[in-house]
């Protein structure tokens, strides 16, 4: 059972990325523009490309091509940073927002119908298991 752990985890996440992004094909974004939004928005608006690239965890060229594309998008806006003035501040636009918004509500329909049948009890037990699969990986670095 635990050799197939891995891959029972790998395949959920795929295929939660796979319906998600066919939810969110008309709002002409790609599953890499969206998951950096996702991030951008749980980082914390404001972050610089820096703390972006290293909070998910990819490379800062890959990152820059991302965020080239939403901002020609007119979803995000790179704004000078006071302290640095080589450093460039990451913030949604009015049109971000909005697209947030309609990403929210559409992967919590994706996550109820995916999560549908399982009790918060189970939902709860996997959390922590993951928290400490996470933890132990952490402690490997």
């Amino acid at each position: 059972m635990r050799d197939q752990f891995p891959f029972a985890v790998a395949r959920v996440t795929r295929r939660w990325r796979k319906m998600l992004d066919e939810r969110l094909k008309d709002l002409g974004v790609t599953q890499a523009r969206w998951s950096t939004m996702v991030y951008l928005q749980q980082g914390g608006e404001g972050l610089t490309q820096r703390e972006l690239a290293s909070l998910m965890a990819i490379e800062n060229p890959t990152l820059v091509r991302l965020l080239d594309s939403l901002e020609q998008q007119g979803l995000i806006e790179r704004r000078p940073c006071p302290n640095d003035r080589r450093a460039r501040r990451l913030h949604l636009t009015k049109a971000g927002v909005e697209f947030m918004d309609e990403l929210s509500e559409r992967a919590a329909t994706l996550r109820e119908e995916m999560l549908d049948g399982i009790s918060d009890k189970d939902i709860e037990a996997s959390l922590k298991v993951f928290h400490k699969i996470m933890e132990n990986a952490e402690k490997q670095k």
